[in-house]
């Protein structure tokens, strides 16, 4: 079976999945009480930033200190669905097996696309967040990574996209991705 970790991000007690694959980690741990589970504030870290980068901080962690063939993120009350059908939702949760599988077919597991049919995704982030950021995100992204910024442009023109911050993917692309990401974040947040 393949080496798979998929950080669930939380900052507070919840029922977790119980499949190996998964490890809890408390986001934004610094200067917080132990709730028992992997702690954001070891190794190399950024738990400090919590405020600003949220789950984030986790997936930082997870860059910089966890070692497996692939990485995931998930969330305290969001997950994966697997193949099980059960009325107890955490019985349907993706099973290191199940994404074993699934990775013999390609290096990423993505959320089922979401699709927003009165608004463009920067229209909805727009309603629901602070469009600011956003827009600043854009031009850090022109800046420093320009032959992403018509994707990026088209994206926030679409209506549907896979939603929650959530993926598992091959280490190698979870390194190229993280280092992009941090690169951008790291100019806009600090």
């Amino acid at each position: 079976m393949k080496n798979i970790k998929v950080i669930v991000a939380t900052h507070k007690k919840y029922q977790m999945p119980t499949d190996p694959m998964y490890l809890p980690v408390q986001v934004g741990s610094e200067g917080k009480e132990d709730l028992g589970y992997q702690r954001d504030n070891e190794g190399e870290n950024i738990s400090q930033l919590n405020p600003a980068f949220c789950e984030l901080t986790g997936l930082y962690w997870a860059w910089k200190n966890l070692d497996a063939d692939y990485i995931g993120l998930a969330h305290y009350r969001r997950h994966f669905k697997g193949k099980q059908h059960d009325k107890d939702p955490f019985k349907e949760v993706l099973t290191q097996a199940e994404a074993s599988v699934l990775f013999d077919k390609t290096d990423i597991i993505l959320t089922k696309k979401r699709k927003y049919y009165i608004e463009t995704i920067h229209d909805h982030y727009a309603h629901t967040m602070y469009p600011e950021p956003l827009d600043e995100a854009g031009k850090i992204l022109e800046e420093k990574y320009p032959e992403y910024k018509p994707y990026f442009d088209k994206h926030m023109q679409e209506r549907s996209q896979h939603a929650f911050n959530m993926f598992i993917m091959k280490k190698d692309k979870f390194d190229e991705y993280c280092t992009w990401l941090f690169d951008i974040l790291f100019e806009l947040c600090i």
